[in-house]
């Protein structure tokens, strides 16, 4: 079975070559017409697209727990002394840990936002190139310089699509934050940068400036087609209305809204109002089908309880806006993102022969409620297997993972991290008697 843009189909099968899907028809057709090929079959499977993360920052690996129970706005306590304190070596092996977890949960291609550590980008690519994992790689020029440099550096690579980014419009100037924003449209590339994360950051353009995010980056002439807002959870409807007007792009992460947000990103919303979006984790964990659940659950939990909508888009909604328009929201719509002829051949096999899914009355939703991590037999990106059952076919994850771990041990413990311990809750006292 195949999860093509029109739909699930049967019957069909893929010919792959040169990285590519070259033809997607019925089965027997293309055996007939390539009677050389030894045809694969894959019973009990689906063919899917492969998740497309639209936020990640894949040298915060090392990290992920330390943000756990902290408040929202964390960056400066954690990220930046952790993101400082990693040398080329330790930034090689958080990023390539981050694209090993992100291919074991189903993505084949990630966004990478930009780095604060202090190595050339060239670090991460070779950490993603050698994974196997497409990568949307963000360059910071919040200081205006690099920028064209990074754009042509990587033209005509097979895997990395360069991207210029400027973590929050706070750390750049207005002239920076336009010519940032020109040079990727001129490029075809993505122009990242968080809007709208927290009422912290909300409140502070409104000091700076006079306006909220959305409204000043418009005002600068910094929001178009180019820009990718990540997070957005604080839009107000006159900054949604700009960001469909312009074009732009946001990044709806609904992990981090849990664990270290202040809202919910208005996802349905956005889908009425003509919003382009893709599904990002920020990070927090790399599996596909977790985050498409929390994704509809979010919308469901903040928006639907309250109005009744029992539907949130239902699972169809949250499948597209994972792959298809994720890539799309990336700039990578041509390339990637779903099972088509001349897209490049980055999909999952799932088995579908599992309880959780006997019987099957409705595949899509069913894949957003139901499915697990475990279920994802092959991973292929660029139309090579990059790991089937969970590792890698031609070289050592189990190894790599245990040197990540000794690696992101020593990198914490210089990077001095200030976390606000939450204070338990006092036991309760038995009362007389007990």
């Amino acid at each position: 079975m195949l999860l093509v843009p029109d739909g699930l189909v049967s019957g069909q099968a893929v010919l792959v070559a040169d990285g590519v899907f070259q033809r997607i028809g019925p089965t027997e057709r293309l055996i007939a017409e390539h009677p050389d090929l030894a045809p694969v079959r894959l019973p009990g499977h689906l063919l899917m697209p492969g998740f497309v993360d639209a936020h990640h920052h894949l040298t915060q690996s090392f990290g992920k727990a330390q943000a756990f129970g902290q408040p929202s706005e964390i960056f400066q306590r954690i990220w930046e002394p952790l993101e400082h304190a990693l040398d080329e070596d330790s930034a090689y092996v958080a990023a390539k840990l981050a694209a090993l977890e992100s291919l074991r949960g189903g993505f084949t291609t990630v966004a990478d936002a930009g780095t604060r550590a202090p190595v050339d980008v060239d670090v991460l690519a070779k950490a993603t190139t050698d994974a196997g994992l497409r990568c949307l790689l963000g360059k910071v020029c919040s200081d205006g310089t690099g920028g064209p440099q990074h754009l042509a550096r990587w033209e005509g690579h097979r895997l990395v699509h360069p991207s210029l980014a400027i973590p929050v419009p706070g750390d750049a100037t207005a002239e920076v934050l336009e010519e940032t924003s020109r040079l990727c449209a001129e490029a075809g590339a993505a122009f990242q940068i968080h809007v709208n994360e927290h009422l912290a950051a909300v409140e502070r353009s409104l000091k700076q400036h006079g306006k909220r995010p959305v409204e000043y980056l418009h005002h600068i002439g910094a929001l178009g087609p180019q820009t990718l807002g990540a997070h957005a959870t604080l839009l107000s409807p006159e900054e949604m209305r700009l960001v469909a007007d312009t074009g732009a792009a946001i990044s709806y992460n609904p992990v981090p809204s849990a664990w270290k947000g202040n809202a919910v990103a208005q996802a349905n919303m956005m889908t009425s109002m003509g919003v382009r979006f893709g599904t990002g984790t920020d990070g927090t964990r790399g599996d596909g089908f977790r985050m498409v659940d929390a994704a509809e659950t979010a919308q469901l939990l903040a928006f639907g309880l309250d109005t009744g909508d029992t539907v949130c888009g239902a699972g169809r909604r949250w499948l597209e806006h994972a792959t298809t328009l994720s890539a799309e929201a990336l700039g990578l719509g041509a390339v990637t993102g779903e099972i088509a002829t001349g897209k490049a051949a980055d999909f999952l096999l799932v088995d579908l022969d599992v309880p959780e899914l006997a019987p099957s009355w409705d595949l899509p939703w069913e894949l957003v409620r139901l499915s697990n991590r475990d279920q994802i037999t092959a991973v292929v990106v660029d139309g090579r297997l990059r790991l089937w059952k969970g590792w890698p076919p031609d070289w050592d994850g189990p190894a790599f993972v245990r040197n990540a771990a000794a690696v992101g041990r020593e990198v914490v413990r210089r990077a001095s991290l200030q976390r606000v311990e939450p204070v338990p809750p006092e036991p309760r006292q038995p009362r007389p008697g007990q």
